[in-house]
């Protein structure tokens, strides 16, 4: 494509270009810049991409879009925005790829990893070749890649989805966090369909009030458009966000819940340590599911992929066998089974709503102790760390207090703002994670379940800007491991 054509979309710009060279990529950073390429100076929160704009044309670039004059040679677009004008650009360089999917975006507090999973089982076994893109990786059909945040920015995005469209893929599913949203990353995206789980405080640092975090969902759901067409906004009828978040899209609303008035509703639900059942119904039909998963939580995850499912047409028995046969999804309420005669669970859980969801359902089929290792960001939100502490001491038997990423905090200072919530004495506080995993196997009688929250799939630590490998899985079963061994 030659600039020219690659910046007409920029409407009311004054780009006085000259010279039209032919553009063969598009990167927002200069390491990735090979001859051909269009460069975009992105102002972050720790770099700005204008800086490495001579390093961008000594690699090849061949324009450069900027908010500002740069002393390069190569032709220099200026807009009032680089990160607006790259979302569209993209777009139009890829040749608006979700125009040629169906694609589910999915958002909340808790559960959007498991919708995604969910949704991505059910298409495929009804034959969709699929696309995943959150928390855990990007796939494209069976083929996995490395993403490094929720929702990658706006460029990354489309050059992802033209890679699905050439792949052949049919249903694209896309967890969308508010930050993504409030950025402005998924402009340009045309979801079909958009998913509510629920809404409970997380991210006040970034949005400061529950308020401004909820405006910042609600854009997926106003962006699916002002006209009455085939897409449709699916709500947690239970969650009172829902409300709102209806007011803010012209699309279809389709509902789901279990106490609420709910066009796909979940009743006699039966939960136990070994699964969970329900009947489902759904637009006059009626099945009922038998899931491995466990929780209330995962019914409502089960409802929102299940109603995702049902808009786009699947056939509401297809639904339940694939819930049904689903194992679960890693770091989500996932087991360390080494054999042993207690119990050890890991789950990404942190925010004040994920950890009451898994210590009460774990609560519910415990018939002994339940060991809590507990830990909070740092860097994020310090509004919920007293919080959580509460919470892990009012339902576990004991509360193990340590570091869950402390970045560039220390700690003990993090330490010290959970303990704030709780009575000296109900708890014990271990700042190494390591240790504080083994002590607790270490400490499990038979029967006991150990919950270790906060981390789930991720394989790293953040301790002091250093980014080394750790993983709560392995951790936990080399812990099992020696125990057993020293027996």
């Amino acid at each position: 494509m030659k600039l020219k054509e690659l910046v007409a979309p920029l409407r009311f710009q004054a780009n006085g270009i000259t010279e039209n060279p032919v553009v063969h990529s598009l990167e927002m950073d200069s390491r990735k810049v090979t001859e051909g390429t269009a460069f975009f100076c992105v102002k972050g929160y720790t770099v700005d991409g204008h800086d490495y704009a001579k390093q961008a044309e000594e690699r090849g670039a061949v324009a450069i879009i900027a908010e500002r004059p740069l002393p390069v040679s190569v032709p220099v677009i200026i807009v009032s925005d680089t990160k607006r004008a790259m979302a569209q650009l993209a777009c139009h360089f890829y040749d608006n790829p979700t125009k040629k999917l169906k694609l589910i975006g999915v958002t909340g507090t808790n559960g959007k990893t498991t919708v995604t999973h969910l949704l991505e089982q059910i298409m495929q076994d009804d034959g969709k070749k699929t696309g995943l893109i959150g928390t855990m990786y990007t796939k494209i059909g069976n083929e996995q890649y490395e993403t490094r945040n929720t929702t990658p920015e706006s460029l990354t995005l489309q050059q992802l989805f033209a890679e699905m469209v050439e792949a052949g893929v049919d249903r694209a599913m896309m967890e969308v966090s508010s930050h993504a949203l409030h950025q402005g990353r998924v402009r340009g995206c045309d979801f079909d369909v958009a998913v509510f789980t629920n809404l409970t405080p997380d991210h006040l640092d970034y949005h400061d009030t529950l308020d401004a975090y909820l405006y910042a969902k609600g854009l997926l759901f106003a962006q699916l458009g002002n006209t009455f067409s085939d897409k449709v906004a699916v709500l947690n009828a239970d969650d009172a966000a829902s409300q709102e978040l209806a007011r803010m899209t012209a699309a279809t609303v389709v509902t789901y819940g279990i106490k609420e008035q709910a066009d796909v509703k979940a009743t006699d639900i039966r939960i136990s340590a070994s699964g969970t059942s329900f009947r489902l119904t759904a637009f006059n039909e009626e099945v009922t599911v038998s899931m491995r998963l466990i929780g209330m939580f995962s019914v409502y995850n089960a409802l929102a992929a299940a109603t995702a499912a049902l808009v786009l047409g699947e056939p509401l028995e297809k639904i339940k066998a694939s819930l049904e046969q689903v194992k679960g999804v890693a770091g989500r309420f996932e087991t360390v089974d080494e054999g042993q005669d207690y119990t050890v669970i890991v789950d990404y859980a942190h925010t004040p709503d994920s950890l009451e969801n898994i210590l009460k359902t774990v609560r519910e089929f415990a018939k002994k102790d339940m060991i809590a290792i507990v830990g909070c960001g740092g860097d994020r939100d310090r509004t919920k760390r007293p919080v959580m502490a509460r919470i892990a001491v009012d339902y576990a038997s004991k509360a193990i207090f340590t570091s869950d990423n402390p970045r560039s905090e220390e700690p003990a200072a993090i330490i010290a703002d959970m303990v704030t919530g709780v009575e000296e004495g109900t708890y014990e506080v271990i700042l190494d994670r390591e240790e504080a995993i083994k002590r607790a196997v270490a400490e499990a009688e038979a029967g006991d379940i150990v919950i270790i929250a906060g981390k789930g799939h991720e394989t790293y630590q953040i301790l002091n800007g250093k980014t080394i490998h750790f993983d709560d899985r392995e951790v936990a079963r080399r812990a099992i491991k020696e125990r057993m061994s020293s027996c």
